[in-house]
């Protein structure tokens, strides 16, 4: 069985592999109000979403639902661990780059002006589940909202024989396929969109894509959708990058950090935290790392 949804300005396509007779709808449900529980969090491209209030209010804690908590903790253990390469209070900086639209609405969302900002104003408390905000600032938890929402819904899907998440090419794939086999994932060509430029076989793991080619800047030339905090510029050494994981947050976070890394840095530090991907070069290279 197959479905399909439109969440995170994704098309979410669930598909299900079962010996019964009877597929568990109900199971399938649930994995998609996953995605709409995630987004209503952590949606930067509504003002009514729990991040974008919880980013109006300074030097106050706020509680937070597990739903934002969850994600926003990861975003911030990937910044320390790359002294702030990653940085989820990156947002006003995409804003400033046209990111900020509403895919269903069209609304444009513009925050109030803010300072200079960094993951290291973000304090969470974690007995008490509180968000403070030591600066004014948008958090962006673009890069690990839609893969904490795919391992959310796979956790529903648990029970299948075998079963896919797949958000817009980034995915989990459970179990096997209706043929017992390892899943066979096709990684899209950054420049052909129609074409498989890899194929991976994956079971009980994620694969997320981090690209340029997918999201570019209307207002300034050469910049895409993947920002380095510091210098405030779109990476461009890779053009892609394709990282499997555990888990699809995982997945979704350490794709963007190594794009973000760049060529050398990218390549030696995937091995070292014992992950495998599939890395795409702006000269066309391919560089397979982790053992693939």
């Amino acid at each position: 069985m197959k479905k399909t949804k439109l969440f995170m300005d994704t098309v979410v396509d669930i598909q299900v592999v079962t010996r019964k007779s009877k597929v568990q709808t109900e199971a399938v449900d649930r994995a998609f109000e996953a995605f709409r529980k995630v987004e209503q969090a952590c949606s930067r491209f509504s003002l009514d979403s729990e991040l974008m209030a919880a980013c109006r209010v300074i030097k106050t804690p706020v509680r937070i639902s597990p739903f934002l908590f969850e994600p926003l903790k990861f975003a911030l253990e990937v910044a320390k661990w790359t002294n702030g390469i990653f940085d989820p209070a990156v947002g006003k900086a995409m804003e400033e780059l046209g990111f900020n639209q509403h895919y269903l609405t069209g609304e444009t969302i513009q925050s109030s002006s803010v300072g200079s900002s960094s993951y290291r104003d973000i304090i969470l408390n974690e007995q008490d589940r509180t968000l403070y905000l030591r600066k004014p600032m948008v958090i962006d938890l673009g890069a690990v909202a839609k893969g904490f929402a795919i391992d959310l819904a796979a956790n529903e899907l648990k029970d299948f024989e075998g079963f896919v998440v797949n958000a817009g090419g980034d995915l989990y794939a459970g179990g096997v396929d209706e043929n017992g086999s390892k899943w066979r994932i096709g990684i899209q060509h950054p420049e052909y969109k129609e074409q498989i430029i890899q194929t991976v076989e994956i079971s009980n793991e994620a694969v997320c894509t981090s690209g340029s080619y997918e999201r570019k800047s209307e207002l300034k030339a050469g910049m895409h959708h993947i920002i380095d905090p510091k210098s405030k510029q779109s990476p461009g050494e890779w053009v892609s990058c394709s990282v499997i994981a555990p888990f699809a947050m995982m997945a979704d976070a350490f794709s963007t950090t190594f794009f973000l890394l760049g060529l050398d840095r990218g390549r030696v530090l995937i091995e070292e935290v014992d992950l495998k991907g599939i890395l795409i070069s702006s000269d066309s290279q391919i560089y397979r790392v982790g053992g693939i």
